[in-house]
């Protein structure tokens, strides 16, 4: 991330940071999508966060709309969190026993997330589905699973295929997809029983479900495609997919990681009245701890008694971020839902004043959204539908360059088109407005 001195911008501290980093972790961090690949030169190092605002080392101050990729619907150092975090750590960091605060988080998932009849604890969003493709596998006695282009389900070999943008024509044929591998170092295995299938065509799924007849264990699917902007369902579509696996005996995996107590207190399964089998939650979950859980129907998730299907963990409900999660959980659903009603108003106002700035600008880009969920896609189209259409139509580079120029106004957002940004309870209409404003000088910038 370069510096702007012009502008009064600078982040001289962050070059030196990284310039210190590059000699200990690898792309200067701990994960690539916190390195050059996204960020240019060099990242921005962050020192702490309060409310909707992150401060970096060098004093700079940002509104901040990606939120820990979407792990804090609080907003930073939430009262309410700080002091469960702190009452939890002051008996006990750790017992790797049974807890009581464990069972009332199970509870409060029972109560607030339809179908959700036997619930388990893991660590992060990609453990979660590890154990759950293991679990559908064990309780069907079939081998495959079928994932769609453009969804993320986490790093696991057996579902890191085609979820990364790919140059025009190298998916193939929407009717006979490419497999395209994510990375290197994966199990020459791992992908035979994976079927990859485009998103939001229900004949393609169909096709494949017939062609892999007795085969498939679980469909797994976001409720909306997180990974590639916000890309949400046709209308019908999850329904026809949901109908589609009761019909063939398939498990129908609904994986909430990223949408989960995001959209709704039941996440998609209540906003589009699905009945998934199994669904799995991560990130909000923990409210920026590292929580995850994976839940569903009681003769399904009954597998797992004993070690039968195993899934062992030192860390699964950690006790911490059992405490986390239950000051989350409460406060997001008190008030019959009033957070929600919140951050989705907020949402209307922030996506209509973008829409409403590109308008007049005559930029040719678009907002795409499900509630607090939003991303900017540059586009000339009108909507972008899936996985293909992200790939071919949306420029990615003028994205980065948006977001880049943002910072120098003191706006937060992920530089990677690919990824999205969250409205929060901590935003406020002020912090919208200010946003819209610098917003219109990134434009002006990168026009």
């Amino acid at each position: 991330m370069p510096s702007n001195s012009d502008s009064g911008f600078n982040t001289h501290q962050s070059k030196r940071l990284f310039e210190r980093t590059k000699r200990v972790l690898v792309d200067g961090g701990s994960s690539a999508s916190r390195g050059p690949a996204n960020y240019g030169e060099y990242p921005i190092f962050m020192r702490r966060g309060r409310g909707s605002r992150l401060y970096d080392v060098d004093g700079n101050e940002y509104i901040d709309w990606m939120m820990g990729f979407g792990a804090l619907p609080l907003g930073h150092a939430d009262p309410e969190i700080t002091e469960a975090i702190a009452e939890g750590a002051a008996t006990g960091a750790h017992f790797a026993t049974a807890t009581e605060v464990e069972v009332e988080v199970a509870e409060l998932l029972q109560q607030i997330v339809p179908n959700a009849e036997i619930v388990r604890f893991a660590n992060t969003g990609t453990e979660a589905v590890m154990a759950v493709i293991r679990l559908a596998r064990g309780v069907t006695g079939r081998p495959k699973i079928l994932k769609f282009e453009g969804h993320y389900h986490g790093w696991y070999d057996d579902v890191l295929v085609s979820s990364n943008p790919l140059p025009p024509g190298a998916a193939g044929l929407s009717g006979d997809p490419v497999k395209s591998p994510d990375s290197a170092g994966l199990n020459r295995h791992a992908l035979e029983d994976t079927i990859v299938v485009p998103w939001n065509d229900l004949p393609a799924l169909e096709r494949a479900i017939h062609n892999h007849a007795g085969e498939i264990a679980a469909v797994i699917t976001e409720g909306v495609m997180a990974n590639m902007g916000v890309i949400p369902p046709e209308p019908g579509y999850l329904e026809g997919l949901q109908n589609l696996t009761r019909q063939h005996g398939i498990l129908f995996f609904l994986d909430e990681t990223v949408t989960g107590f995001r959209i709704a207190p039941g996440g998609c399964q209540e906003y589009y009245k699905l009945k998934p089998d199994v669904v799995s939650f991560g990130k909000a979950l923990g409210c920026g701890l590292p929580v995850a859980a994976f839940a569903g129907r009681a003769d399904v998730m009954s597998a797992l008694a004993g070690g039968s299907v195993l899934h062992y963990g030192t860390h699964n409900a950690s006790r911490i971020g059992m405490f986390a999660a239950r000051a989350n959980l409460r406060k997001l659903t008190r008030d019959q839902g009033a957070a929600f009603r919140y951050i989705w108003n907020l949402a209307d106002q922030l996506a209509g004043g973008i829409t409403e700035l590109f308008r007049r600008t005559g930029t040719a880009a678009i907002v795409q959204r499900v509630g607090p969920m939003f991303q900017v896609m540059f586009t000339e189209r009108n909507a972008i539908r899936d996985y293909r259409e992200f790939c071919q139509h949306v420029d990615r580079t003028k994205y980065q360059r948006f977001s880049w120029k943002l910072f120098e106004y003191g706006i937060y957002t992920s530089p990677a088109a690919t990824l999205h940004s969250i409205v929060t309870l901590a935003h406020t209409a002020s912090d919208v407005e200010k946003t819209l404003a610098a917003m219109e000088k990134a434009l002006a910038a990168v026009a």
